[in-house]
C-alpha cells in the first residue's frame, strides 16, 4: 500500500509541474487554480482504474472543463500524448484550448466547454455498460461550482433510478468558482447531504490525501452510484495561488513560474 501511495505521490508532483510548465510555455492566461486542485484525484483515478486509448475499459470524463490543464498533463504523464503535442496548448492551430475537445484517439472522452454536461454523458455510458454486461467503471469529475447547474441533478436522479453502481462522481470542493466563493449552502459540508438526498452512496475525504481517496473509491455500493466529496484547495501546491481566486484564470510571468516550481518542490 505504501509503495502504491508513493508512486501516486510522484505522479501527482509530475502532474502539477506539467500544469505549470504547459501554462507558462503557452504565454497566455489559463485555468491554473482549478487544475492544481485535482492533481491527486487524477493521479489516483489513472493509477487505480484501467483507462486506455484503444479498446477502453474504465472511462474517465472531465466535466469541469476548466480543469483541462490537469487532464492534458495526465495524458502526457501517462504517455497518451507526446510532449510536443502537450506543449501546443493555446498555440495557433492547436486543438488544445482552454477546455477539452473530444478526441478519443488520445483519451479525451468529451468536449466540455459548457459546464454541467459531463455527468449526463457519464450516466449514458454507465447505462450502456450495464446493458452490455460490462463490469468496468465510469468516473466523472465535477466542480462544486458546477453543481449549480440543474443538469447535474437531473443526471443524479437518472443514475439512482437505474442503479448505476458502476458510476463514480468526484466533486472537487475547492470552495471557489469563476466569480467568487461557493455559497455556504453548496459548500463541502452541505454537499454530502445533497448527494445523499439524491440516493447516492456518498464518501467524503481530503482530496489531497491519496490514502483517503483510494479508500473512498473502494467503498462502493452494490446497488447505488458512488459520489466522492473531495475537500480540496484551489491552486494547491503553489503558495501564492492557494485559495486565491485570482488564479482561476491567470498568466504566469517568468518570476511567478520560477516561484511556483520552488513552491511545489517544497511539498
Amino acid at each position: 500500500m505504501l509503495k502504491q501511495i508513493n508512486k501516486i505521490k510522484r505522479l501527482t508532483y509530475k502532474i502539477r509541474k506539467t500544469i505549470l510548465d504547459i501554462s507558462y510555455n503557452s504565454g497566455e492566461p489559463s485555468h491554473i487554480g482549478g487544475a492544481l486542485s485535482i492533481a491527486e484525484i487524477l493521479a489516483v483515478i489513472y493509477s487505480n482504474f484501467n483507462i486506455k486509448i484503444f479498446k477502453p475499459l474504465d472511462r474517465f470524463i472531465l466535466s469541469k472543463g476548466h480543469g483541462f490543464l490537469a487532464l492534458l498533463s495526465i495524458l502526457y504523464c501517462k504517455n497518451f500524448i507526446k510532449k510536443k503535442e502537450a506543449f501546443q496548448f493555446q498555440k495557433n492551430g492547436s486543438e488544445f484550448i482552454a477546455h477539452p475537445i473530444m478526441n478519443k484517439s488520445i483519451g479525451i472522452e468529451t468536449s466540455n466547454g459548457s459546464l454541467g454536461q459531463g455527468l449526463s454523458f457519464g450516466v449514458g455510458l454507465a447505462i450502456s455498460y450495464k446493458k452490455k454486461n460490462n463490469n468496468n467503471s465510469i468516473i466523472v469529475i465535477v466542480g462544486d461550482g458546477e453543481c449549480y447547474e440543474g443538469s447535474v441533478w437531473e443526471a443524479a436522479i437518472t443514475a439512482t433510478e437505474n442503479n448505476l453502481n458502476n458510476l463514480f462522481i468526484v466533486v472537487d470542493c475547492n470552495g471557489h468558482q469563476n466569480d467568487g466563493a461557493i455559497n455556504k449552502m453548496m459548500n463541502y459540508q452541505e454537499m454530502k447531504k445533497k448527494w445523499l438526498g439524491f440516493g447516492w452512496n456518498v464518501n467524503s475525504c481530503d482530496g489531497h490525501n491519496i490514502s483517503e481517496l483510494l479508500n473512498a473509491f473502494k467503498k462502493k455500493s452494490k446497488t447505488k452510484p458512488t459520489a466522492i466529496i473531495a475537500k480540496t484547495t484551489k491552486g494547491k501546491g503553489v503558495k501564492f495561488m492557494e485559495n486565491n481566486n485570482d488564479w482561476h484564470h491567470g498568466r504566469l510571468t517568468k518570476s511567478m513560474y520560477l516561484e511556483s516550481i520552488k513552491s511545489i518542490n517544497k511539498n
